[in-house]
């Protein structure tokens, strides 16, 4: 088991997508928590709560479904740098998703954000994952 918390919330939340499941519990560290708030303010989840299950701190998603069939808001989230190669960029050199439609999750010096806001700030940091 790797203790990547990162790759493992995006394989929870892309499996959970795959099987319409509607609430993801992941282990709960600053960096997940920075994510889920911006996918929360994204639109992407209905909300999520920091929760102790078991003398572990966890966090607990609400994935965001529409309509009857329940098709997903994210409908592809990647992981781009892991653990063995890590993927930095500066500002200018952040990949647009889908010509700016999808969000690139990177992490700066000033904390984990958009490459809209990188961009805004002019700061580059390590890409994270990316999702449309």
């Amino acid at each position: 088991m790797s203790n990547d918390t990162i790759a493992n919330m995006i394989t929870s939340i892309r499996n959970a997508n795959l099987g319409k499941i509607k609430t993801v519990q992941v282990p709960s560290t600053d960096a997940t928590r920075d994510i889920a708030k911006i996918l929360l303010r994204e639109g992407y989840i209905e909300d999520f709560i920091d929760d102790w299950q078991n003398k572990k701190n966890v966090s607990i998603l609400n994935l965001k479904y529409q309509g009857k069939r329940k098709k997903s808001y994210i409908t592809t989230l990647r992981r781009i740098s892991r653990s063995g190669s890590r993927i930095y960029s500066n500002h200018r050199e952040i990949p647009k998703v889908l010509g700016g439609m999808g969000i690139v999750i990177l992490s700066t010096s000033v904390g984990i954000m958009t490459d809209r806001e990188a961009r805004r700030k002019e700061i580059g940091g390590e890409l994270l994952c990316y999702l449309w």
